[in-house]
């Protein structure tokens, strides 16, 4: 086989070729060991409080007892989070994994459409909020199977009288948080304390059993949730463990995790693999607020950090960044979207690291490709399939292609999905018969087993890092009594790598720009609002009638 995998010639020292995905029985088992090992070392940070694994441990067990004992859930049950990174996040997902239940990531940023079709689709039977979007909830929450809403204020963890500030500020200075009533709803806090009443039993976990749902447009703008089973998490777990090898201490690393934990990248690369190395991860809840961002990181001396390409750019703009103390920092993973060379050859030069460059998907929870972290520059590459791990290209047909041949990139290993949640139909068109996940994307590999992505096949638009499919947009535009037609495509953007842009065929024509923008802001998350909006007389079209997205894509650097 050997011979099929040329990247194994390019491992770096002490890398295996393959990891036991079988070795641990399920995430809360990898947990349980670094929680006996690390006990008192220091596990998530966040605006100046700490948890150590200790007390990780308890606040996770009272939490998995409350949704056991006091809701009466059972194994299986999905409970969905809605929160940005504050350390009730990690609580809650160890406690509904210890639970044997299924995590469902929320992006809180969500409109009231976007969660109502989650919460649908997913049949979750509890929610953990943030007060800040408790209204969305509250408008959602009848055409849903939640029984249990469970709310939390961002200051609910920091302890007295810091955490009554920091809501106080949120609710009252900020105007962050939008009246909302929720009947039979309970504080988080009031929850632990109702889970201390009662003893977790003892839950058996396999190996098949759904860990994380996770939502992700695929190929179409249906959100489906791509079903992560604990086998799938360990095996990527292990994958990236083995990968940082000698690379990363255990018990000493300090990783700082900005990104969103619900987001799948965040989410295994930081939260549990550093949860597995010992590590302490110090949560950004804001990293919008690039200044307030900066400031933090002059007080912590970080050894890791993962990010996107937009984030790193930021951080590189921001006065006083080049004056944080760099003298731990050893790892520095770019993924989500591609790493543009003019960034990671000014990040190195500031940081003194290299921005070693990753390629995942969430069906591949997520981690597929990693360049080695003694890279000693950029070099264009999405790196090399871990360990474990088949990767090829594949042409129309199916037949895989030679080396520096263009074609779709297809991955095959322990960490790829078990399926799409209750939709067989799209399982079948990812995932082939033989194993291989179809990624969409259109990569070549060089004779080193190198990868490198070339284009993707798919009309997915990247923004920032997170997948905007323009069905999507499309729908919520088309919507509009005004418009007639929309096609909806990503055009280059030096701050978010791509932004939307749509192009409308007016019904009415006193339809304005402006009108379209507040339309989309009513039902999409921010980052898939239009930056453009454009009115034609009519849109580019196959013989058939289909609008030709690509057209207008090409049209679009040159105008």
């Amino acid at each position: 086989m050997t011979d099929q995998r040329p990247w194994l010639a390019n491992y770096p020292a002490g890398i295996p070729a393959e990891i036991d995905p079988d070795e641990y029985r399920s995430v809360p088992a990898i947990l349980d060991e670094a929680i006996a090992k690390y006990r008192d070392k220091p596990a998530f940070s966040n605006m100046g409080k700490t948890l150590t694994y200790a007390e990780l441990d308890v606040s996770s067990r009272e939490f998995a007892a409350y949704l056991l004992g006091e809701l009466k859930l059972k194994k299986g049950d999905r409970v969905a989070v809605m929160m940005p990174n504050c350390l009730q996040y990690p609580i809650a997902i160890f406690g509904i994994l210890r639970a044997g239940l299924t995590v469902v990531n929320t992006n809180p940023m969500y409109t009231a459409r976007e969660l109502r079709h989650q919460l649908v689709d997913s049949g979750a039977a509890a929610i953990l909020v943030m007060d800040n979007f408790g209204k969305t909830v509250q408008d959602v929450i009848a055409d849903t199977r939640i029984k249990q809403v469970v709310t939390t204020g961002l200051g609910d963890l920091l302890g007295f009288p810091k955490g009554a500030i920091v809501n106080l500020v949120v609710k009252h200075v900020k105007k962050m948080v939008p009246d909302y009533t929720i009947h039979g709803a309970i504080r988080f806090r009031d929850a632990l304390a109702r889970g201390r009443r009662h003893t977790l039993p003892e839950v058996s976990i396999a190996h098949d059993d759904i860990a994380f749902l996770q939502y992700t447009g695929g190929t179409t703008g249906v959100a489906k949730g791509a079903m992560l089973t604990h086998r799938n998490m360990v095996a990527n777990m292990q994958q990236a463990a083995a990968w940082l090898g000698t690379n990363a201490k255990r018990g000493e690393e300090l990783i700082v995790t900005a990104l969103p934990l619900y987001h799948i990248f965040a989410l295994t690369a930081n939260c549990l693999v550093f949860m597995e190395f010992g590590g302490h991860n110090h949560l950004i809840t804001n990293p919008r607020d690039m200044p307030g961002f900066v400031k933090e990181l002059k007080g912590i001396r970080m050894t890791a950090i993962t990010g996107v390409n937009t984030l790193f750019n930021g951080l590189l703009n921001t006065p006083g960044f080049d004056q944080v103390d760099f003298s731990r920092l050893h790892l520095s993973l770019g993924g989500g979207m591609a790493v543009q060379r003019a960034v990671a050859d000014r990040w190195k030069a500031v940081t003194g690291t290299t921005l070693v460059e990753a390629y995942g998907l969430t069906e591949t929870s997520p981690a597929a490709c990693i360049n080695p972290m003694t890279l000693a520059d950029y070099n264009g590459s999405i790196g090399l399939p871990v360990p474990s791990t088949e990767a090829c290209i594949k042409d129309e047909s199916g037949a895989e292609l030679p080396v520096d041949e263009v074609g779709e990139l297809c991955i095959r290993g322990p960490q790829v999905m078990k399926g799409y949640w209750q939709r067989p139909e799209d399982t079948a068109q990812a995932v082939d018969a033989d194993g291989w996940l179809h990624t969409g994307d259109m990569a070549r590999m060089d004779a080193g087993g190198y990868f490198y992505i070339v284009d993707r096949k798919k009309d997915m638009i990247l923004v920032s890092g997170f997948n905007v499919y323009p069905n999507e947009i499309e729908d919520v535009i088309a919507m509009m009594p005004g418009v007639l037609e929309v096609a909806a495509i990503g055009v280059p953007d030096e701050r978010s790598g791509e932004a939307v842009k749509v192009v409308i065929v007016r019904k009415d024509p006193a339809l304005t720009a402006d009108q379209v923008k507040a339309h989309a802001r009513e039902h999409l998350t921010g980052y898939k609002h239009p930056r453009i909006v454009e009115f034609r007389n009519e849109l580019p079209k196959t013989n058939v009638g289909k609008i030709l997205r690509r057209e207008l894509r090409d049209e679009a650097p040159a105008a």
